[in-house]
């Protein structure tokens, strides 16, 4: 599911080192992913920009991995169907029973129920 030349956009990047939002993205950095953050509130993270939303980000998104709450994942899932963005990974707690329908009736490949740091 996840290649190293997989550009990989981190969807609820924080920048409280307590949250998930923050290991994800460092993990996935320390890891040498090319990696874009996403968060609402924008700003610069890791010595990266944190875009507002994914359709702000040019470049093409392989991979979307979810570290938000999943009462927002539809409308973000939404964006992943309209860019084309063919995987999402939703991490422990990000997922919902309405998301993974969302991905099978759309053709997303999904992964759930796995943290993508133990992968």
């Amino acid at each position: 599911m996840i290649d190293k030349t997989d550009k990989i956009a981190v969807i609820g990047a924080s920048s409280n080192p307590e949250k998930y939002g923050h290991i994800v993205a460092k993990d996935l950095i320390d890891k040498g992913y090319s990696v874009c953050l996403v968060n609402p509130k924008g700003g610069e993270l890791f010595g990266l920009k944190v875009y507002k939303n994914l359709m702000d980000i040019a470049e093409e998104i392989d991979l979307a991995v979810f570290v938000l709450p999943p009462n927002k994942g539809l409308k973000v899932l939404d964006m992943v169907k309209d860019l084309n963005i063919p995987k999402v990974w939703l991490q422990p707690g990000s997922e919902s029973p309405a998301m993974l329908y969302f991905c099978k009736k759309n053709g997303i490949d999904c992964v759930s129920n796995t943290c993508i740091m133990v992968q």
